[in-house]
């Protein structure tokens, strides 16, 4: 089985381009996006539909129901079912990069936590009552890793807790005690896709605009009417937005507007997150990057950026 990860920013192409690979390759895919991965959003996603993806299995795609929470190790054992599906069938695996942060964990690794006692979580559980008294707590024990962590973030500050009550250890001292170990045990060629910024803006205002047309408004309003705001993915981008429109504040060209430039600002986000993230890519447009990966199965060492 060979492996190859694929990363651009939103809108740029990754998913078509995948399907191509995966179909030249004869591939399957894990897709690590954190919107694509819930049931029901299918438009804000904007996942390939099941014809799109023409019989190529996705792995990471309608996995949940929107009112449930995923942390990294439900990626982690994705990609490991996915290796397991792949090296059964006798394919290849390609791993598309949506949310390039995931990726860089199964490439990187991530260090295993500490098992919890009863009495652990319960004064975890008591701490987090008061969510800004923990955090400065936490902050005075270890002022290098909290700064890392916003006052309001519960996940993180959540396990920071769960850390110093079980082992006593500052998380600083915990991490450099149990050091992470790669998810991907060799190397895999990683490629990216570039492109224009102007030409992107004008492709994520093109999807934008199909969006409306497929009946985002009517996904939204369904999603809140089924699970209410609360949930994660209801704060993503073009949900968020929707449900500004659904209240009135703003019309169409509006919400549209507001899509298009904040899915732009990702976008940006995504590009600057890659070039820091990852030391070596193979950059290229979509249809570079199909000629030459499908041109030579053993993914050449070519148009490499250092």
């Amino acid at each position: 089985m060979k492996q190859l990860a694929l990363i651009g920013p939103t809108a740029s192409g990754k998913t078509a381009l995948s399907i191509q690979l995966a179909q030249k390759l004869n591939a399957i895919i894990l897709s690590l996006d954190s919107l694509a991965i819930y049931k029901q959003i299918d438009i804000a996603s904007a996942k390939p539909t099941p014809n799109e993806r023409a019989g190529i299995p996705h792995y990471g795609i309608d996995l949940l129901p929107p009112d449930t929470d995923f942390d990294v190790m439900t990626y982690i054992t994705l990609y490991h079912q996915a290796c397991e599906a792949a090296k059964t069938a006798e394919k290849n695996l390609i791993i598309v990069g949506g949310t390039s942060f995931y990726l860089k964990i199964l490439l990187e690794g991530i260090s295993d936590l500490p098992t919890l006692t009863a009495e652990t979580k319960a004064r975890t559980n008591l701490a987090l009552d008061s969510l800004p008294q923990s955090y400065k707590m936490l902050k005075k024990i270890d002022p290098l890793y909290m700064n890392k962590i916003q006052a309001t973030d519960r996940y993180r500050i959540e396990k920071a807790l769960n850390i110093y009550y079980q082992t006593g250890m500052p998380p600083t001292v915990y991490f450099e005690a149990h050091p992470p170990r790669p998810v991907i045990s060799e190397p895999i060629p990683l490629y990216q896709i570039t492109i224009d910024r102007a030409v992107l803006r004008e492709r994520i205002a093109l999807r934008t605009q199909k969006m409306l047309e497929m009946g985002l408004i009517d996904e939204v309003a369904y999603l809140e009417k089924q699970y209410g705001r609360s949930p994660n993915c209801m704060k993503s981008i073009g949900i968020k937005e929707t449900l500004g429109f659904l209240d009135g504040h703003y019309n169409k060209e509006m919400l549209i507007e507001k899509i298009i430039t904040n899915t732009a600002r990702l976008a940006k986000r995504q590009v600057t997150f890659n070039r820091s993230q990852f030391a070596k890519t193979y950059d290229g447009s979509p249809e570079t990057l199909y000629r030459g990966i499908s041109n030579n199965r053993q993914y050449p060492q070519w148009a490499l950026r250092e």
